[in-house]
């Protein structure tokens, strides 16, 4: 190397230098993204995000796939995805060992909170449904199983005494759940999503609808799972809906494997927090969004570049 130097001066060194900075990008990174279900906020949300990561981290590539809330979970655990949105719920579920998981997640860790989630019980205003109780033998709709909402969805009708072979039961698609409510296939339609939930908006405009108060459930679903809390969807999220209605809420989270470089879940996070207008024009809920928000302790541990982000932004998490 001395002699190449002395040979060629300084253009040589320069030459080299540009080399290996055109080089480095040349690494290309090829990360799996999971996001949710078709005509739910989770698509289009990580749409953004593929985007914005990708500007953020030289090389690297994201690949949009879909998914659902504990599947996600379960796909970055096991190696199938490496980036996924979660929900506070079942990621902690997942931590734990407990059902519907089959064993404790042991490679999940946490990289932002983004927006609170409404579980809501939809039903035609004609039905004649007034709880759950009154959902016995009457046709349901609900995401996939595997999807958070499903889960939820078998836990509000457990604690009603009820099960799925005590109703009529479809896993489908938001769209395919609008269908079937729009077709009379279906009396309800159960979802865990943002507010207002474009599926519902597109139901309440061709049949009236209305929202079950679950203030009555609350007490229950939480000896099931203690991180349930009641929010409320505000009068007039709606069509004609003209009260406030309180429903079950939980959180919706960036999930990473704890095997992802530091650096790049670093640049991730900082991407993030540097685009919040960009998200919350996806979804209004994430509309002043702070690092200190994202960095809300929901009990999954954080993944130690997000944590070094955090620490920067003056914010102190749990790594472990």
């Amino acid at each position: 190397m001395t002699v190449f130097i002395k040979t060629f001066g300084m253009r040589a060194v320069l030459g080299l230098g540009l080399a290996v900075a055109v080089a480095a990008p040349a690494a290309a990174v090829d990360i799996r993204l999971m996001t949710g279900p078709q005509g739910g906020v989770w698509i289009p949300l990580g749409g953004q995000l593929k985007d914005m990561w990708e500007k953020a981290v030289p090389g690297l590539n994201v690949q949009s796939l879909p998914g659902a809330g504990i599947a996600n979970v379960r796909g970055v655990d096991e190696g199938k995805a490496d980036v996924g949105f979660g929900n506070s719920i079942s990621t902690v579920d997942g931590l734990k060992g407990t059902a519907p998981f089959p064993k404790a997640v042991t490679n999940v860790c946490n990289v932002a909170t983004l927006y609170p989630q409404y579980y809501q019980v939809v039903v035609r205003a004609d039905a004649g449904v007034n709880s759950v109780k009154d959902l016995k033998g009457k046709g349901v709709t609900t995401q996939q199983r595997g999807n958070t909402g499903e889960l939820i969805t078998s836990q509000l009708l457990k604690v009603n005494g009820l099960g799925y072979n005590d109703v009529k039961m479809s896993f489908v698609s938001y769209t395919d759940s609008v269908t079937q409510m729009q077709d009379g296939n279906a009396v309800a339609f159960t979802l865990g999503t943002t507010i207002p939930s474009g599926a519902v908006m597109d139901l309440a405009a061709a049949r009236d609808i209305k929202l079950l108060d679950l203030a009555d459930q609350i007490g229950e679903m939480k000896k099931i799972n203690p991180g349930y809390t009641l929010v409320t969807v505000p009068k007039g999220t709606y069509p004609k809906q003209d009260k406030d209605v309180q429903v079950i809420g939980y959180a919706t989270h960036i999930v990473a494997s704890c095997k992802l470089p530091a650096d790049t879940v670093y640049a991730m996070t900082k991407a993030m927090a540097s685009n919040i207008a960009s998200m919350a024009a996806v979804n209004k809920s994430i509309a002043g969004l702070t690092p200190k928000g994202m960095a809300e302790d929901i009990g999954v541990p954080f993944h130690p570049g997000a944590a070094k982000y955090y620490q920067e932004a003056g914010v102190t998490v749990k790594t472990n």
